[in-house]
């Protein structure tokens, strides 16, 4: 059995790891912590039937687990991390913290000092279906952010094959559910705000995400043009669809361009490319730790892709547990919904 620590536990993410650990079959929770709410248990937080005890961060036993998710806010995470490595513990962040390559990228994009630079070289930025083997071998796992999950999944099988034009911008309309905003309260997120409305935020080159989308097309793919992210507030409480607009440097058929991203996902179990003419929604994977993408071809040289997630399932907590799955060599679906 794999003891298991959660920090930042009462925080959206951090209440959906505990829930997919408590149907894991191969993980014990040892430890859940909440700066705020230490010394009550997890159901005064949530109406849940069930108790998990709350501890504070600086009293958590390090040396009686194996791995640690870290669901703080970016920056906080940092010293946890840390701690857990020098304590020899295999860490899954889902922070920001560790997403990022070049610690100046991420003092420009978070307007903090990274405080870990050391250790970014060991961080693994995590999608299975893209790098299994990597996030296999990782101890520091730096799990994505749920825009760049959705839009990366969408634009891997265009990139791998190097279909995509190298000096046209991608574009990426993305929507998300209320939740991605965290639990902290603000005033574009209270219910008279979001209800009945569709608020575009951070549009242009804002959004802290962005560095993340173009660190890795530049990575998996040779694209040099820059990412045009534009995201969007939706009244829903969960849920992600994105809508991402390619050009590409040769011709293709429907046909071609539905086989490429078949053949590129076939063995994947969380990832569904739809068939011809079906087009990805919130309701294909709300409340699921799985994606589905579907392709749609305009013109030889341009697609649409529009790409589906959890924001707090495979953009979060999900994609954290199946990271954690394949770090310790368990089933990947394991605990996962």
């Amino acid at each position: 059995m794999i003891k298991v620590g959660v920090f930042g536990a009462t925080g959206y993410t951090g209440f959906e790891v505990i829930t997919r650990l408590r149907r894991h079959k191969n993980a014990k929770l040892v430890f859940a912590t909440s700066e705020n709410s230490a010394g009550k248990s997890l159901s005064a937080v949530y109406p849940v039937g069930w108790d998990v005890p709350l501890i504070s961060g600086a009293d958590a036993p390090l040396n009686a687990v194996d791995a640690v998710f870290c669901c703080l806010p970016h920056a906080a995470s940092m010293p946890t991390v840390i701690r857990a490595r020098e304590s020899g513990v295999r860490v899954i962040d889902l922070s920001a913290d560790f997403r990022l390559e070049d610690a100046a990228e991420y003092t420009r994009w978070y307007g903090v000092e990274h405080t870990a630079p050391h250790l970014l070289a060991e961080a693994v930025y995590g999608i299975p279906e893209i790098n299994r083997a990597e996030v296999a071998r990782a101890d520091l796992l730096a799990n994505p952010g749920c825009y760049p999950t959705s839009v990366i999944l969408a634009m891997y099988p265009l990139l791998r094959a190097n279909w995509v034009a190298a000096d046209a911008p991608i574009i990426a309309d993305s929507k998300s559910g209320v939740s991605g905003a965290g639990r902290k309260l603000s005033l574009k997120t209270h219910f008279v705000e979001v209800n009945e409305n569709l608020s575009p935020y951070s549009i242009g080159r804002q959004h802290r995400h962005l560095a993340e989308m173009e660190q890795a097309v530049r990575r998996w793919g040779t694209v040099t043009a820059p990412v045009i992210f534009s995201p969007h507030l939706v009244p829903v409480s969960q849920g992600m669809l994105s809508t991402i607009y390619v050009s590409l440097n040769r011709d293709t058929t429907p046909a071609e361009a539905q086989s490429l991203f078949e053949q590129t996902y076939a063995a994947e179990k969380l990832v569904r490319v739809l068939p011809p003419g079906e087009l990805a929604t919130f309701a294909h994977t709300r409340r699921t730790d799985g994606a589905a993408i579907s392709v749609t071809v305009v013109s030889p040289r341009q697609l649409i892709l529009c790409s589906s997630i959890d924001n707090l399932g495979k953009g979060a907590a999900g994609q954290a547990m199946q990271n954690f799955n394949v770090m310790f060599g368990l089933d990947e679906t394991e605990g996962l919904l």
